[in-house]
């Protein structure tokens, strides 16, 4: 499985914001949607991201408030990135070496979505489930699932 058949499944929503946003309003954005994650955008490329984990950092260092906190000087400049011919267990890879939560995934130089950490589990969930019905469906008479329970009450 690749990247594109994960954002197929996903949709389309983007979130991007500018360096030049304030962090409260990248955070407002962020609530508003529920979403973890904005990508940083300037001039049509990708420059950075900004997840809630800066957020809470630069917040914290700020003394809990978003006073003069810009997007700029707190978001991620190097964002680890992938492409639509990613595939899944690279991703995994990916993800667990860097500790990303976020990757952007980028086409010609052009940003087609964001995969989350959340998005990579799901996917591997639903297609071992479906190996699993297949299997199933495959082997005849394959007890249902508290059928034994049942025989033996």
């Amino acid at each position: 499985m690749k990247v594109r058949d994960i954002l197929r499944l996903k949709g389309q929503a983007l979130y991007t914001i500018t360096p030049e946003h304030s962090l409260s309003h990248a955070a407002r954005v962020m609530a508003d949607n529920d979403i973890g994650s904005l990508v940083v955008m300037a001039h049509g490329r990708v420059v950075g991201i900004l997840t809630f984990r800066e957020v809470i950092r630069a917040t914290v260092k700020n003394g809990g408030s978003f006073e003069g906190l810009s997007v700029y000087r707190n978001m991620d400049p190097g964002p680890l990135i992938c492409t639509l011919e990613t595939e899944l267990d690279e991703v995994r890879r990916m993800m667990l070496d860097r500790h990303a939560r976020y990757l952007p995934v980028i086409d010609k130089q052009q940003l087609m979505g964001v995969i989350s950490f959340y998005d990579v589990a799901k996917t591997v969930v639903d297609s071992q489930n479906f190996e699993n019905q297949m299997l199933k469906a495959y082997i005849r008479d394959w007890p249902e699932e508290g059928a034994g329970e049942q025989a033996g009450a």
